[in-house]
């Protein structure tokens, strides 16, 4: 289920101007988008039930999240993030493959009817009401007017244009569609039968009391039991479910890491000792950080010290002005800082804007050339400064939802909704300033139009110089790996770490043919791509994985099946335990002896007979037994009617041995206030989330999926 909502999430938001009109074309080409080729292209990334996943579709619809990734943050994604948005993009794939694969089993299908259903309704769902020219003001709802002639412009819709609204827009509402019929006939499926509900009502009023004595298996030492690697591989070889395993590998490592030395660090430090008394003296501070290239750009506004980025501010701001203060260490620099001056600064301001877009923030699509985009900002800018009237021409030029409002954007803090651009370029300018300023959203004409709550502002300067690698500190990092990724032999290169004191790393995790990441090393994909190329036992060359050299050796190689006896013993089900327990119990059931009685059983391990039910809350569909926890076996042995009146056989439980004895079953008084109707309606609302929470992982587990991503990323 939620890897179905996450598909449908993805199409949000898409240019209205090219939703109002190219959606359409959907209902002229009669729901055909079905039909899509997906063995076309120039080459195959993986098969869903034999259809293959074509590599120029998988790669488009990760360029399309990166892209809407990128508008928004600001920066391109990591390596680290590109490996998991193609993860992202192939389970969205592989999702919908095998959900309409068995949706058009069940004749389930989205036509071009019921998109025309939804296009021409005033549903605020239909995408053409979020573009506010296609509603009529007078009424609210959509203007049909307006789509007729939206159809004259279908067949200039090609290509990408194409592409974009058929995966943003087209494919969700069909997902929406179909997935509703599904889930409608999933629910219609709930059966509760009579038959059930009366065998429920019974075993839920009915409740036992009992007498036990409980052993624990901790009562033996778990070190007097020896559990061998043939009884756990005959364990394995009885419940393979249990110890399923996927395909990947077992590696360790030694890394060597190329960060700056105490040497470099020294060495930048030196430097700015060096320049610290010129600093201090210097009149033109904006010639003299650029004449000796500071890492941290001059700015020469006024912020308050919520906005001034250094971990010593505070420090710094203690300082009499003109006085430098350093060096010191901010973040990967060494660092000097001098303040300039002080005033009252705003804490909010307000501005109005003109926008001109160049791409979508969502889709990272082309919506103007940057130049035109451009010049268009600076017309707009030059008939304001001739006079002209902001609110007219923002209402007539403005792109976004303030242009009704003559681009007015109300106040707003640094910390506020503003991109970070935005704020860089408004902040610290006084007010009636105009100005085009650029952003992931495009160019701005923008005025400051006013200003409130003052605080203190600080004008710093910083001169920084970054503490980086010296040329000696890489080679020598990379000479250390080249000497121990030369011990190919393992028995030698292990004699080697230990030697010189080196840490090897043995990695705990199994890592698969298409992970990015391993363990704490970030952007490994190259040294996963060697590792799935590599034999067991083979030694790395040195390879750079962030800031280290990494020589890695294969330890293991797992192939999908059933996990062998180290591996599961590294596993949750823990086998080595669970016969450990076998034995214990075994012992305690021999040492018990035959036709035990409950006080032998106490006497004979210290310990007291005990009751239990007595408050009525012991019934077949119980899940905890007071004073002794989960354990459905026991609850099960209990309402054996092979066991009633008399002491039953030591039961092995979940933690320990149980010899009991059942006194009685009884029903509880009957509720007068019961609702029966109620009652069979949750049972009913039950099974339909049970049903729900597992549908798609079942239709999962029944697909044939073949993944050979790793041969193309």
């Amino acid at each position: 289920m939620q890897i179905i909502q996450g598909i449908r999430d993805k199409g949000a938001a898409i240019v209205i101007a090219v939703i109002s009109l190219s959606l359409i074309g959907f209902i002229l080409m009669d729901a055909k988008q079905g039909g899509n080729n997906y063995n076309a292209g120039s080459g195959s990334i993986g098969k869903v039930n034999g259809t293959a996943i074509d590599q120029n579709e998988f790669t488009k619809k990760v360029r399309l999240l990166e892209g809407q990734e990128e508008q928004q943050s600001g920066q391109k994604p990591s390596a680290t993030r590109s490996v998991q948005i193609r993860e992202q993009v192939w389970n969205q794939i592989v999702a919908e493959r095998v959900f309409y694969a068995e949706a058009d089993k069940l004749g389930i299908e989205f036509t071009g009817k019921e998109l025309d259903n939804i296009l021409k309704s005033d549903n605020p769902s239909n995408p053409l009401m979020q573009d506010k020219s296609m509603v009529d003001p007078a009424t609210g709802k959509l203007d049909m007017s307006k789509v007729g002639p939206a159809l004259a412009n279908l067949k200039k819709m090609k290509g990408e244009q194409w592409e974009m609204v058929n995966s943003q827009i087209i494919e969700p509402q069909k997902l929406t569609s179909v997935s509703t019929k599904y889930f409608a006939l999933l629910n219609a499926s709930a059966y509760y039968p009579s038959w059930m509900e009366e065998k429920d009502a019974k075993e839920a009023k009915s409740f036992a009391t009992f007498s036990y004595v409980e052993i624990p298996y901790k009562t033996i030492s778990d070190s007097t039991i020896k559990v061998t690697d043939a009884e756990i591989e005959a364990y394995i070889n009885k419940h393979k479910d249990l110890f399923k395993q996927e395909a990947g590998r077992m590696i360790s490592y030694v890394a060597f890491s190329e960060l700056p030395s105490a040497a470099d660090s020294a060495r930048t430090r030196s430097a700015l000792e060096g320049l610290k008394n010129e600093f201090a003296t210097e009149a033109n501070v904006k010639s003299f950080l650029a004449r000796n290239t500071s890492a941290i750009p001059y700015d020469s506004t006024y912020r308050p010290k919520s906005r001034i980025k250094s971990a010593s501010i505070d420090t710094i701001l203690k300082q009499p002005q003109g006085t430098v203060f350093g060096p010191y260490v901010d973040g990967s620099n060494y660092a000097l800082a001098k303040v300039l001056g002080t005033k009252p600064v705003p804490d909010s301001i307000r501005a109005r804007h003109i926008l001109f877009p160049v791409n979508d923030p969502q889709t990272g699509k082309k919506i103007m050339e940057e130049a035109d985009a451009k010049k268009m900002a600076d017309s707009i800018l030059a008939l304001l400064k001739a006079g002209g009237d902001f609110v007219a021409l923002a209402k007539q030029y403005g792109t976004d939802g303030t242009k009704d409002k003559g681009g007015d954007l109300g106040f707003f803090g640094y910390q506020g909704p503003m991109v970070e651009e935005f704020n860089q370029a408004t902040f610290g300018k006084p007010v009636g300033t105009k100005e085009v300023i650029y952003t992931r959203f495009g160019y701005h004409v923008i005025e400051i139009t006013g200003e409130k709550a003052f605080n203190p502002g600080y004008q710093v300067a910083f001169l920084a110089k970054e503490i980086f690698s010296s040329e000696e500190t890489i080679n020598k990092a990379s000479n250390e790996a080249n000497k121990l990724s030369a011990e190919k032999d393992l028995k030698k290169l292990d004699e080697y770490v230990q030697k010189n004191g080196l840490l090897k790393i043995k990695v705990p995790t199994l890592i698969k043919e298409n992970d990015g990441q391993i363990g704490q090393m970030q952007d490994a994909r190259q040294l996963v791509r060697w590792i799935f190329e590599a034999k067991k036992g083979d030694v790395s060359d040195p390879m750079p994985v962030g800031d280290q050299f990494v020589v890695a050796i294969v330890d293991k190689i797992y192939e999908e099946g059933t996990q062998d006896v180290e591996a599961a013993k590294l596993s949750q089900v823990n086998p080595e335990q669970v016969i450990r327990e076998q034995k214990k119990a075994e012992m305690i059931t021999k040492n018990l002896g035959a036709n035990v009685t409950l006080e032998a059983a106490a006497a004979k391990y210290s310990t007291q007979v005990l009751t239990g039910g007595a408050d009525s809350s012991v019934t077949f569909k119980s899940q905890i037994i007071n004073a002794i926890g989960n354990d459905p076996k026991l609850i099960g042995a209990i309402f054996n009617k092979a066991n009633f009146n008399k002491v039953a056989e030591p039961l092995a439980g979940k933690s320990g041995v149980y010899v009991f004895k059942v006194n009685s079953i009884a029903d509880k008084a009957v509720n007068p206030n019961e609702d029966k109707v109620q009652t069979r309606n949750q049972q009913v609302a039950a099974l339909r989330s049970a049903a729900v929470a597992s549908w798609f992982e079942g239709l999962r587990k029944k697909a044939t999926i073949k993944d050979n991503r790793s041969k193309y990323f």
